[in-house]
Parts: structure tokens; C-alpha cells; sequence
């Protein structure tokens, strides 16, 4: 017991190691991929606290080489889900009573484990399973997993603080309950620092959580695991199901103690569990809570005054595109160019994406690795395929595969001749960015275009000089994305520093990587006390005369 007012360490953003030739991160990333590459493991299910194996399994296989398996993991079926929703609810009571800064400790402690001895381990683990490069993999499961970790704890203190006005005679006081039920966290494979956040931000707020990882993202999420139990988190208060969605996620949605879903995925899987919500409504003892982040067809926007910045707009377009193989929720997927600034730009843009090396991670020197998996693989191949063939596109720079080893695709670029072409609108997560090339006076009818071209609004961006030119393009794009940058890529936003989400058809905006968030595991009761209640029942007016 502890007889403060405490206060949790401020938090900073972790700095990103460079892994440069000679450096001793880079000595301990290589030592530990070797390492790590070389043994397959077996994943149990974690279910209030216990290993659980099924028997029916799955593989965790390396992307970039599609032949090697990295472990066997078992997969949740109906009764083990339902004892993973009877071992959050048994876990429920104490951990909701549990004093906050008993609980931030866990979360900081488990910050302080990733920043020191799972740093190559996630590391590794993401660049094997989920293939990232060093750098990739350094700026998410590293640096911006220990961001979530350390500044959502901060955010949740900084909310409990907030507390109301109180009257003479009477005490005022807000207390922040988790909510009145568990949260399930269902998380995507291409950020295993998603995958730390989503299962503990509700936690942080005293929730306990059934954790779905992605089927290709498995084999993070079981290091994941071990780090908090590592850092002292109680069993039940995150329960591990990987699996089937049908399987694991309706049986959850299913279930009456269902208080909030925490999800990042495809927009179809959230609207289905919103529809499957709504038509059961009835059956759930309180109002669940859907935060989703979901699909984006995120863009660059090139205004003619960014005619001396073409270098920087390249550089922009090729990282915002393809780091990650353009597999990022706020990947750059289609860019807006003035006929003007094109002519210099295409050249530029070919010889940039020619010198793009992609292949095994192992290998520093790749750029690229592997796109996820085969479906990702042929869904991108039908749209290179697509451009191939149509006269309403061509490809400028790009357009091979390689499946042999690895699912492996050439960063491609792609013009357009109509900004509504598929390419253009339609979500492809993938290394292959569609431009359209508009004629210089029609800057506002194209920014109204890309404002209006397809259903998403998760990031974009806008490169100009003249100030005018981005004030137009910053209320004209408004409700476009919910990440804006100015003479930016639309990727890499920090913890802490540029919350993240979008909305339209991209989310519910509620902005991970701030309080507002984490307000959202919260079930909020006021508090009202009066120190000398009153005795009588008559008011001053009903005197007499």
C-alpha cells in the first residue's frame, strides 16, 4: 500500500536504433534472427493464465520464404472460448479493484522488457513472421509498441485526474470504471505494435480482454504473451485465442458479456460485427463499445507550386508507397500530380523505383520484403494483371512478380486515365500506388475529386509552397483523412504526437495513441457526497408573508 498522490514517470518517445554496420543492436538482431529462424516452436492458446492445446493447428510460416515454418499454433474452437469469456469475467472483479498505479506498473514494466531483452525478440519475430525489414520492424514492435505501452499509462492518469466542480458543502468526484463486461481485441498482422496496444489499452483502464491476433501474425503475438507474463500481468486479464474470426469472434459477439470490441482489420469485418451488434442488441447487459480501424486508400496530393520540391514529392510517394511492401493502414495508394510537375516527376519516380531492392529481411539491404501471404499475393497480382490489360491504365514502373520462393511484387506504379478507375478507389493494400495526372487549373476540382473518389478517410497528404494553395487543400480535404500532412508522407505517425484514425468508411476516429481512446474503456460514475444533509422540507419561499 502505498499513502500518495502518484504520479507515473513522464513519458518520451523511444529512440529508433539505427542497426547500422557495426553497431551491436544490429550484432544482437542478426544473432537473434539466426537464432530464431532456425527452431519451430509450438503456440498454445493462453486462457486465464493456462497453455491450452486443441489439436487442431495452424502454421506460422515465413513470408519471404513460404516454405519455412516458424511454429505450429493451436487454434481456439467453441468451448475454448467460451472458457476464455469465464476466465475474463472470473479475472474482472480483482483486477477492476486493483489500485491504477498497481496496474500501470505492469504496463511500464512490460515497456522497460521490450525497450531491453524482447526488443530483438519482437523484432525478430515480426521481421520473420510478418517480413519487415530491420528498420520496419525497429519503428513498430519496438519503438512505437514501448510508446503505447509508457504513454497510454500517462494518458490513463491524466484522465483519472479529471474530476468535477464541487459545490459548498458537497464532494464531487468522477470514478472511471472499466466496463461492465470484457473487451475483445482483435488485431491485424501488419503492426505487432497494434497488437500490443489494442489488448492493453483496455486493460491499462481496468478491463479484462480476450486477444485475437491474426492468423499471419501468430507468431508475434505469442512473444507478445510472454512479455507480459513476464511483467507480472495477471492471468485472465488478457486471454490469447488465436483461431478462425467466425469461430473466436462470434462466439465473443455472442456472448451477453460482451462490453467493447477493440479492432483493427478490413472495413468488411467491422461492419459485420457492427450489423451482427445491432440485430442482437437485446441480448448484451450493456451498450458494447465498437472502436474500429479499419480500410484507407490513403493519398499525396501535389499542388503546380511544389514545381522545386519534386525531389522530396518522390521520395514522399516511393516510402509512403512501398515501405512494408504497402501493406501500412496509412500507406500512400493513389497521388494526385499537376500536368506541369508529371513531366519532371515520372523520370524521377522510375529511376527511384527501379533501385528498390526486395527479398529476404535478413538481408539489410532489402527495401521490400515479401507481401503477407498468397491471398494478399494474388489480390494485388489481379490489379497488375488489371493495368496490363485496360487502356484506361499503365504501368510506369513496376508490375513484376516472383512466387517461387517468396510472395514476392515489384513495387509497382500505375497511371491512371480517370481518377474513378479501380485502382484509384478501391483499397489494395499492396506495394502498387495508382496516380492521375490533372490539368493545372483544375486544382479545386481535383482536390474535390480525391475528397470524393473512394468511401475511405484514414491519411493523406498535400505538397505546396504557396501557403494559400495548402489552405485550400486543408478545408477542401478536411473530412478526407483524419491524419493530414503538410510537405509529408502520410505514414509514420507517433504515439503521442500525431493520434491516429480516420473515418468514413476507415473507422470510428477515436484516435489511438491518446486519452481519447482510452476514454473509451471507460464506464464513467459520478460520485456525489454532501457533508451535512439537510433536515427540513421546506424551502425560504414557502414562508409566510
Amino acid at each position: 500500500m502505498i499513502n500518495a498522490t502518484v504520479r507515473v514517470p513522464p513519458p518520451k518517445n523511444e529512440p529508433i536504433l539505427g542497426h547500422a554496420p557495426g553497431s551491436p543492436e544490429r550484432a544482437e538482431l542478426k544473432a537473434t534472427l539466426s537464432r530464431m529462424g532456425s527452431e519451430r516452436i509450438e503456440i498454445p492458446l493462453v486462457i486465464g493464465g493456462k497453455a491450452v492445446r486443441t489439436g487442431k493447428t495452424g502454421d506460422a510460416r515465413v513470408p519471404h520464404r513460404h516454405a519455412q515454418v516458424l511454429a505450429t499454433y493451436h487454434q481456439a474452437e467453441g468451448p475454448q472460448v467460451e472458457q476464455a469469456i469465464a476466465a475474463a469475467m472470473a479475472a474482472r472483479p480483482e483486477w477492476a479493484a486493483t489500485p491504477f498505479h498497481e496496474r500501470a506498473a505492469i504496463f511500464l514494466r512490460a515497456a522497460e522488457l521490450l525497450a531491453t531483452k524482447y526488443r530483438p525478440i519482437l523484432n525478430a519475430a515480426t521481421m520473420l513472421g510478418q517480413s519487415k525489414t530491420a528498420f520496419q520492424a525497429e519503428i513498430d514492435a519496438a519503438c512505437e509498441a514501448i510508446d503505447f505501452l509508457r504513454f497510454n499509462v500517462h494518458f490513463a492518469q491524466a484522465l483519472l485526474a479529471q474530476q468535477p466542480e464541487s459545490a459548498p458543502g458537497t464532494w464531487n468526484q468522477t470514478d472511471y470504471r472499466p466496463l461492465d463486461g470484457l473487451v475483445m481485441a482483435v488485431a491485424p498482422f501488419n503492426f505487432t505494435s497494434i497488437a500490443v496496444n489494442l489488448p492493453t489499452a483496455p486493460a491499462i483502464m481496468g478491463n479484462t480482454v480476450i486477444f485475437k491476433p491474426a492468423s499471419t501474425a501468430v507468431y508475434s503475438g505469442w512473444f507478445l504473451m510472454e512479455l507480459l507474463r513476464e511483467a507480472g500481468l495477471p492471468p485472465g486479464v488478457i486471454n490469447f485465442l488465436p483461431g478462425r474470426g467466425g469461430v473466436v469472434g462470434n462466439a465473443v459477439l455472442a456472448s451477453p458479456e460482451l462490453g467493447g470490441v477493440h479492432f483493427t482489420g478490413s472495413t468488411g469485418v467491422f461492419n459485420d460485427m457492427w450489423r451482427y451488434v445491432g440485430e442482437n442488441i437485446a441480448k448484451y447487459k450493456q451498450y458494447p463499445r465498437l472502436v474500429g480501424e479499419t480500410g484507407g486508400k490513403d493519398f499525396i496530393f501535389a499542388h503546380p507550386s511544389a514545381i522545386d520540391d519534386v525531389e522530396a514529392l518522390a521520395v514522399a510517394i516511393v516510402r509512403g508507397g512501398f515501405e512494408y511492401q504497402g501493406q501500412k493502414c496509412s500507406a500512400c495508394s493513389r497521388v494526385y500530380v499537376p500536368e506541369s510537375i508529371w513531366v519532371k516527376l515520372k523520370g524521377r519516380l522510375q529511376e527511384l523505383i527501379g533501385e528498390i531492392k526486395v527479398g529476404d529481411v535478413a538481408d539489410f539491404r532489402n527495401f521490400m520484403g515479401a507481401v503477407i501471404d498468397e491471398a494478399s499475393f494474388k489480390n494485388v497480382s489481379s490489379y497488375i494483371d488489371l493495368a496490363k490489360k485496360g487502356p484506361d491504365a499503365m504501368i510506369v514502373a513496376g508490375g513484376e512478380t516472383d512466387r517461387r520462393e517468396g510472395w514476392f511484387v515489384r513495387p509497382t506504379l500505375v497511371q491512371c486515365t480517370s481518377p474513378r478507375h479501380r485502382i484509384m478507389t478501391e483499397e489494395i493494400f499492396a506495394p502498387l500506388v495508382g496516380l492521375y495526372v490533372y490539368p493545372d487549373a483544375k486544382y479545386v476540382e481535383a482536390l474535390r475529386e480525391c475528397d470524393q473518389a473512394a468511401a475511405y478517410a484514414l491519411t493523406g497528404a498535400v505538397f505546396a509552397r504557396d501557403r494559400k494553395a495548402i489552405s485550400t487543400a486543408s478545408l477542401e480535404l478536411r473530412h478526407a483523412a483524419g491524419n493530414f500532412y503538410i510537405n509529408d508522407k502520410p505514414t509514420g505517425a507517433v504515439v503521442g504526437q500525431q493520434p491516429f484514425g480516420g473515418s468514413r468508411a476507415s473507422g470510428t476516429n477515436d484516435k489511438a495513441g491518446s486519452m481519447l481512446n482510452l476514454v473509451r474503456w471507460t464506464s464513467p460514475r459520478t460520485v456525489k457526497e454532501t457533508f451535512v444533509p439537510p433536515t427540513k422540507v421546506g424551502y425560504p419561499f414557502m414562508g409566510a408573508e
